[in-house]
């Protein structure tokens, strides 16, 4: 293998990720969301949000011990909020928007039955406040999910509506 192979090859445990990113109804959703939030002074959902969500589960799931695959993980914190143009546009709740186009996604992207389960019952539980030491794939990305945000250090903070409980305080390793 030459050396520039290392740097285009997608590891095996990733591959249905790509699929996902590569999804033509995620690339709309992306697209749809990117368009609407682009004068939104408050927090965004694009792939940034998406990707920091991503990566704090994966770590909390390794510290945890919780034990999913790491494509699990990161189809969960990618699909989590695809569904927030449909709340903007149509009035729909985004995380029950999301589970509709991820559950689609999923399928094209070869999740079996019991993946996509677990991964569409954590995308509609994902606003929901959970108990601090479960070690649910649901608990996971409400947990990587709130954290993502640095409302401590936000300009439009003073102007946001959530409630002072619901921002994150600081920084939280």
């Amino acid at each position: 293998m030459k050396n520039s192979d290392k740097f285009n090859t997608i590891p095996g445990n990733m591959v249905r990720i790509q699929k996902i990113v590569s999804h033509p109804e995620f690339k709309k959703s992306m697209e749809s969301i990117r368009e609407l939030e682009k004068d939104r002074i408050f927090c965004r959902h694009g792939m940034e949000h998406l990707l920091d969500v991503s990566r704090i589960a994966y770590i909390d799931n390794m510290e945890t011990g919780a034990g999913y695959a790491k494509d699990v993980i990161y189809a969960a914190g990618l699909l989590h909020d695809v569904g927030k143009y449909l709340q903007y546009t149509q009035g729909v709740e985004h995380h029950i928007a999301s589970e509709r186009i991820g559950r689609r996604i999923l399928t094209d992207a070869g999740f079996d039955g019991e993946e996509t389960e677990a991964i569409c019952e954590a995308i509609l539980a994902h606003r929901k406040k959970i108990s601090a030491g479960e070690k649910t794939l649901k608990s996971i990305l409400y947990r990587a999910d709130k954290i993502s945000r640095a409302c401590y250090a936000c300009e439009a903070s003073d102007q946001c509506d959530w409630s002072e409980e619901k921002k994150t305080p600081g920084v939280i390793a």
